[in-house]
């Protein structure tokens, strides 16, 4: 395995678990549907994998549209030696511009997705933004059906770039060997976070960052990108 790969796998391991441990909207909803309806711990794993899954998955299909963008890089004319090269700079560049964005987008306290769990154990999801109030009626409530179903549209953008690289050097082992560990790292990440819950622990403030999630996803690529472009890693 090349250096460019491990550091993209390395990458992707990051990015995985940044996004599911920097979002309580991964696990929590998950302990309270366990509490709610006195769920077995194998229940609450198969219900989370389930989830984890069609997030992953909606996510992988996202990436096609790195893989399309990757392989126009390897194509434009008269630059076909130096596609590793533009490929590094094409994910330096998205990593720089997907920081500022999260960054903007974090000062700008865009409406986001909440759930919100009532003391009689049912749980509801919303949108909203900080300081406001969203009334009853503005919250659906929420089963493992519909969990489904808000995990299956709601994927996680960075593997777009991540699989740009790889797809540009040809590489299809390359984007398999991304997709399998930001899979496997992301539901990793997912059961082990819902079975602390499940099983008592307390967690740190990670709530305090879900805001920055974009921004250190992009972040953590543009490192990856400098690596790619300046280090030769």
């Amino acid at each position: 395995m090349n250096t460019e790969l491990q550091m993209l796998l390395f990458t992707a391991v990051t990015i995985s678990c940044l996004h599911t441990v920097t979002g309580p909207d991964h696990y929590i909803p998950f302990i309270a549907l366990s509490r709610a309806r006195d769920w077995t711990a194998t229940r609450t794993v198969m219900w989370t994998l389930l989830c984890g899954l069609a997030h992953v998955g909606s996510s992988i299909l996202l990436g096609i549209l790195g893989i399309g963008m990757g392989w126009s890089l390897s194509r434009i004319g008269g630059l076909e030696n130096l596609r590793g090269g533009i490929a590094g700079w094409a994910l330096l560049s998205f990593g720089l511009l997907y920081t500022v964005w999260g960054i903007k987008r974090a000062w700008q306290n865009k409406a986001h997705r909440h759930f919100d769990i009532y003391d009689d154990g049912n749980i509801y999801v919303y949108e909203h933004q900080h300081g406001d109030v969203v009334y009853p009626q503005e919250r659906r409530k929420v089963t493992p059906w519909i969990m489904l179903l808000i995990f299956g549209l709601g994927p996680c953008e960075p593997l777009i770039p991540l699989l740009t690289y790889p797809a540009a050097r040809h590489s299809a082992y390359g984007m398999v060997m991304l997709v399998v560990i930001f899979t496997i790292f992301t539901l990793l990440t997912m059961i082990v976070m819902v079975l602390l819950g499940y099983y008592g622990f307390s967690f740190l403030r990670t709530s305090r960052l879900e805001k920055y999630v974009h921004a250190l996803g992009g972040f953590t690529i543009f490192i990856c990108g400098v690596g790619m472009v300046f280090l030769e890693w």
